[in-house]
């Protein structure tokens, strides 16, 4: 499992950083204006469909499947099992986004019923073009669930690095030749999907595994089986995608820029998100499934116990540096441009918030595998379902006070809730139960958390990094030197220990 996670937490930190330089880039063409906000929004919508329909009721529904099938039947039962359900997605994605082109007034007028005409008429054109990035990534996320359960997660992880490099190319090559940079932009994103998904099927080629998605969609068994769990799974990532979009729509009704310092915060939000929470999940589920499915139990105990270990010594100190360094991030990377300090501050705010929801957002990624590899995608519906009524209530009770910050701030209350529901009703089945290791090793890694914030605030104040490229560098010395802090406190306090793990990942 480290290996697995040092592979995704790898090639994720290697996209996350090309997409800073693509947002920083972003937001000195565009800053953060009606063009941006009709960007984010158009991307915005084939993104919920995506999280939806390819990464979360399909992939929590396929991956424990087909590495069962794996498991016990062999290679070409679970090849058959990924074409005929790769076949039957591709058809109801192409219906869908069929329906979506000829629709899509409507459906902008549902995500952000607060843009005026001529906002909302360009997130329309925008969102025109890139809807088929729809099609494209959600088969691109079935082939990556096939690469999961075999044990590849190099070239799944890699893959959303071309979204960046073709993102970046079309703002540099496409922008003189289209009527705005957001349309350039729209029509990298759509690029980056065809070759995010070629990309994919090359590596399931490589490793034994070629796919053929034209196959007759015939509903075995196990394809039902795929079916009938992903039924639950749909409801529950329809409550999540509904979550999102309830932000979208409250940040359309505030003043211009709301969306835009939305997206930039989350953006920054996602980095330690995408790396710990993302490549802890990835990793995690296939490997319970395998283990579940074998009649394992106690190495399932002992995978979730390190998962919750490794997922929290690093996303507790991760929340708290974006805390205290918020405003210095967001003016080293983006204060540039049509984006100024105003822009940076409105937006830090935000940063703040969604810091302060970051352990429950990755801890929802570790929990979830410990329901999905057991078959059960019904429970975390549940619980999604009474916390998307708190999240609504959260967002118009803090939206009128604290504006685009309550809608941050909102989005992690919520989170914290279906984290805390998620963790009982596991221990509850007696599915987690902290160790021995874990009960020694968390109180020692927040004290060593607390001395990095304080190494943090005295290290800000005394290179008091800012706005353009030096202040990108004095930011990454900060960084440096507070995670140096953290993880000495914590060798130092037993909290970890370096050496073994240094062992662990080089011979991972």
């Amino acid at each position: 499992m480290l290996r697995a996670i040092a592979t995704v937490g790898g090639w994720t930190m290697a996209s996350r950083i090309l997409g800073f330089l693509r947002d920083m880039l972003i937001a000195a063409k565009l800053g953060a204006g009606p063009l941006a906000d009709a960007f984010f929004v158009a991307l915005k919508l084939p993104n919920l469909f995506r999280r939806f329909f390819g990464e979360g009721a399909f992939n929590a529904a396929f991956v424990p499947a087909f590495a069962a099938l794996l498991a016990t039947r062999g290679p070409q039962a679970a090849r058959e099992l990924a074409e005929r359900m790769a076949t039957l997605l591709g058809l109801w994605l192409a219906l869908l986004t069929g329906l979506g082109l000829a629709l899509m007034p409507q459906l902008i007028g549902l995500l952000a019923p607060g843009f005026d005409a001529p906002k909302a008429a360009l997130a329309v054109e925008l969102a025109r073009i890139t809807l088929p990035y729809l099609l494209l990534i959600c088969l691109t996320a079935l082939v990556s669930g096939v690469l999961n359960g075999l044990g590849r997660f190099a070239a799944p992880a890699a893959a959303p690095i071309f979204f960046n490099i073709l993102s970046v190319a079309a703002l540099w090559v496409l922008a003189p030749v289209t009527p705005t940079p957001a349309h350039a932009l729209a029509w990298g994103v759509t690029a980056s999907g065809v070759v995010q998904l070629l990309f994919v099927l090359w590596a399931a080629r490589q490793a034994g595994m070629p796919l053929n998605p034209f196959r007759l969609p015939r509903l075995t068994p196990e394809a039902r089986v795929v079916l009938r769990r992903m039924g639950p799974g749909m409801i529950g990532a329809g409550v999540t995608q509904l979550n999102l979009a309830v932000d979208v729509i409250v940040a359309s009704f505030l003043p211009s820029g709301a969306v835009s310092f939305l997206y930039y915060a989350d953006r920054v939000a996602q980095l330690p998100l995408g790396v710990i929470g993302a490549a802890v999940a990835t990793a995690l589920l296939p490997i319970l499934a395998r283990q579940i499915s074998s009649g394992q139990p106690l190495s399932a105990h002992r995978s979730m116990n390190r998962a919750l270990e490794v997922a929290l010594a690093l996303a507790v100190p991760a929340a708290l540096a974006l805390a205290v360094l918020a405003l210095p991030i967001l003016q080293a990377l983006f204060q540039r441009g049509a984006f100024g300090e105003a822009e940076a501050r409105a937006t830090a705010w935000a940063l703040v918030a969604y810091a302060f929801g970051l352990p429950a957002f990755v801890l929802v990624k570790v929990f979830l595998p410990g329901f999905f590899a057991r078959g059960d995608t019904a429970t975390p519906v549940k619980v999604g379902v009474s916390c998307l009524g708190l999240s609504v209530a959260l967002n118009l009770l803090l939206m009128g006070p604290l504006g685009h910050v309550g809608v941050a701030l909102a989005t992690s209350l919520s989170a914290w809730a279906n984290t805390a529901l998620l963790a009982w009703l596991l221990a509850r089945r007696g599915r987690l139960v902290a160790d021995r290791g874990l009960r020694r090793r968390l109180p020692r890694l927040a004290l060593a958390a607390a001395g990095m914030v304080l190494a943090l605030w005295g290290l800000d104040r005394w290179l008091a990094p800012g706005a353009g490229w030096d202040g990108v560098w004095r930011l990454a010395v900060v960084c440096a030197l507070g995670g140096a802090a953290y993880f000495a406190a914590a060798q130092a306090l037993g909290g970890m220990e370096l050496r073994t793990l240094l062992r662990r990942l080089r011979r991972a």
